[in-house]
């Protein structure tokens, strides 16, 4: 009896790092193959005529299936967020882009989450100590106002975000709020700029460049992400202060 839970034990703790495991399987294929090279900017550029007319006859399929590979992406970190985000804005405006982009972004988030956290579980909190375990404490209590700064501010890049709160205490609805919520400005500016693509496009060939996106961007919208990211973080600053102040 007391093998056969031992066993029941043992393949409990395997099937946790499936998930993970799908997912490193899945980072490695992609990286294997190429296939992150054709999202970016100047890559979906070159194809953006042919992306157009599929748009065109696929009103359905389209969008789906660019939510599919969005949230693949996501899954496996593929750094391709900030032009598969331009893109949608410019083949099914801005409006339409950013909700597809939204939801997919926070599905594959979310997937990358679970998946890390199935994996790690309470192990790594659980060896923090000092100025690290006060941190961790603060971001379990205030997940939400510390998950959605970080989203508003990309600081860190977004794969990090998007698994670190898997080692702490984080609800999956905190994780799922403040990663939708907080990725919609920046999601629907980028799907914005996506109405630009053209002009920017055709600047950079003149100059004899690709096209990137820190062309598109500019430090009017850098500066509005960043006053965002601060009004989001004065919950948590007075909380520091009164904590302190005691």
């Amino acid at each position: 009896m007391a093998d056969i839970k031992e066993q029941h034990t043992r393949h409990t703790r395997l099937w946790r790092y499936v998930p993970a495991g799908l997912i490193l399987a899945g980072i490695m294929l992609a990286y294997a193959l190429g296939w992150h090279q054709y999202l970016t900017l100047g890559s979906l550029a070159d194809s953006r005529e042919a992306l157009k007319s599929f748009v065109a006859g696929h009103p359905v399929g389209a969008p789906l299936g660019f939510a599919v590979l969005y949230a693949l992406a996501v899954a496996f970190s593929i750094p391709a967020a900030s032009a598969l985000t331009v893109f949608a804005g410019f083949l099914f405006g801005w409006l339409l882009g950013g909700m597809l982009v939204a939801v997919a972004a926070t599905a594959g988030a979310t997937g990358l989450f679970l998946a890390a956290r199935s994996a790690c579980g309470d192990s790594f909190r659980c060896h923090l100590c000092g100025r690290a375990a006060r941190f961790a404490e603060g971001l379990e209590k205030d997940a939400f106002s510390y998950l959605l700064v970080l989203r508003l501010a990309p600081i860190f890049p977004f794969c990090v975000v998007n698994i670190a709160p898997a080692f702490f205490k984080v609800p999956l609805r905190t994780y799922v709020a403040a990663t939708f919520l907080g990725i919609l400005p920046a999601t629907f500016a980028f799907a914005y700029l996506g109405r630009g693509v053209e002009s920017v496009l055709m600047a950079a060939t003149r100059s004899g460049h690709e096209a990137t996106i820190a062309d598109l961007v500019t430090p009017e919208i850098t500066l509005a992400f960043a006053a965002l990211a601060l009004v989001a973080a004065i919950p948590i600053i007075i909380k520091k202060t009164k904590v302190l102040g005691r």
